[in-house]
């Protein structure tokens, strides 16, 4: 049984933790930009696939990986801000507002996707890990790089809530998000927060790309698959919910990777699924239904 424990369910343990922080940085993006701009965005996980991208385009440039981690969702944030004022800001007082931007966001999606696909070719890549060795606790081996990820991830997850919750500028995200007509009175440039918030949303997405780059390979369709999950954990933690994300994104991703144990894998997706349907058919907004 100890055996099993360290050598078994440990690792996977371990595993679901660390692809929970991932998912929690692209479920929050998506939270955000829902909860403040009102918008589903369908392209986030191309987004996701845009950190990939361009942390390899600054490895072929000869940059490496810390480099990349800091420089990917800086170069990510402008291109959000462009998206938000020249594509999405147009359909905000629509009627169909909901079904237009879902539409423009799929459009974009399809775009970004076979634009990889022209510029990157569809062959899988993979750079290499940026932190080798492992390191054992309580007689599980976890790999150096994954206990990075986890430390770090977490650090991110931390200040991103120090800063909605508290920090001037939280409270003005916050309140322009509950009332954007009252708070714009006030004197508050509600548009740039709209595409400010937008921009963070996906540069988050972003860093959890180039942070999974070295674990998962990198293809064009990389975004699709991985969003499908953030979306899950975002509806089964309650649409808006801080925290609502970050438990269903570790309870998930948990679910998940221990049930890969006992089946097969193309099973993971379909419990995962199921566990959404039973969540919105017996508490339909979410585990948590409140922001904070």
């Amino acid at each position: 049984m100890i055996e099993y424990l360290q050598f078994v369910l440990g690792p996977q343990v371990v595993n679901g933790l660390t692809i929970g922080v991932a998912i929690i940085l692209v479920s929050l993006g998506l939270s955000i930009i829902f909860g403040l701009l009102d918008v589903v965005n369908m392209a986030h996980g191309e987004f996701y696939a845009m950190g990939a991208f361009i942390s390899m385009t600054l490895y072929a440039l000869g940059l490496g990986f810390w480099a990349a981690l800091i420089i990917t969702p800086l170069l990510v944030m402008p291109i959000g801000a462009l998206v938000e004022r020249c594509l999405i800001r147009f359909v905000y007082h629509s009627p169909d507002r909901h079904t237009l931007t879902l539409l423009l966001t799929i459009g974009l999606s399809i775009i970004l996707k076979d634009l990889y696909d022209v510029l990157y070719g569809p062959n899988t890549m993979k750079p290499e890990n940026p932190i080798s060795g492992v390191t054992e606790i309580a007689g599980i081996i976890i790999p150096n790089y994954r206990l990075f990820l986890l430390v770090f991830g977490t650090l991110i997850i931390t200040l991103t809530w120090f800063v909605l919750f508290r920090t001037r500028l939280g409270a003005v995200i916050r309140a322009a998000a509950h009332d954007k007509d009252m708070t714009a009175s006030l004197g508050v440039p509600v548009r740039l927060i709209y595409s400010g918030a937008f921009a963070f949303g996906i540069s988050l997405a972003a860093l959890a790309g180039v942070l999974l780059a070295p674990i998962y390979s990198v293809f064009p369709t990389m975004g699709h698959d991985f969003i499908l999950l953030a979306f899950t954990v975002v509806i089964v933690g309650g649409i808006g919910s801080f925290w609502g994300t970050v438990v269903a994104g570790l309870l998930l991703t948990q679910i998940e990777s221990i049930a890969s144990l006992y089946i097969a894998p193309n099973w993971g997706e379909p419990l995962i699924f199921s566990i959404m349907i039973a969540v919105l058919v017996v508490r339909p907004q979410g585990l948590f239904n409140w922001s904070r």
